[in-house]
């Protein structure tokens, strides 16, 4: 597994916690600290994980109402706890997080989606993904072909 995948995961698992347990976001560096310590204990930069978890959380109503934009008849709370902190780690990564390239941010989500999420999870993540990286490409804010910047 990259280290980059890796990092995704521990940040999904993250942020499904916090969820999970309805928690402030004063934990949610704990949490990371805590997951990175248990489940990547190895992993020689963090700064990726913290990265993510920090820009989720900055942007979570953005986040969120992209997601109701593009999955409107499946209310944010009746999203499952995984595709949903999925999803937000993909939105995030695709809109926000200029440095990965669509493509690969729309894969790893669907990656990290069919690892813990349910049997149709890789399907609903590319659904949504898949849609806001096309309106994106008709509004002209990627290239077909986008770079990482």
């Amino acid at each position: 597994m990259s280290s980059r995948h890796l990092s995704r995961t521990i940040a999904m698992q993250s942020l499904y916690e916090w969820d999970f347990k309805d928690e402030d976001k004063s934990k949610l560096t704990q949490i990371v600290d805590h997951n990175i310590s248990e489940f990547a204990p190895g992993i020689k930069d963090s700064s990726f994980i913290h990265d993510l978890v920090k820009g989720i959380i900055d942007n979570l109503e953005e986040i969120d109402k992209t997601i109701q934009k593009y999955a409107p008849q499946w209310p944010i709370d009746q999203i499952t706890l995984v595709d949903r902190n999925v999803l937000r780690l993909g939105v995030y990564e695709l809109v926000f997080y200029k440095s990965t390239p669509s493509r690969v941010a729309i894969n790893e989500a669907i990656e990290v989606a069919k690892s813990f999420g349910g049997e149709s999870s890789g399907k609903f993540i590319n659904g949504v993904l898949g849609a806001i990286y096309k309106e994106r490409l008709k509004r002209g804010e990627i290239k077909e072909v986008d770079k990482a910047k």
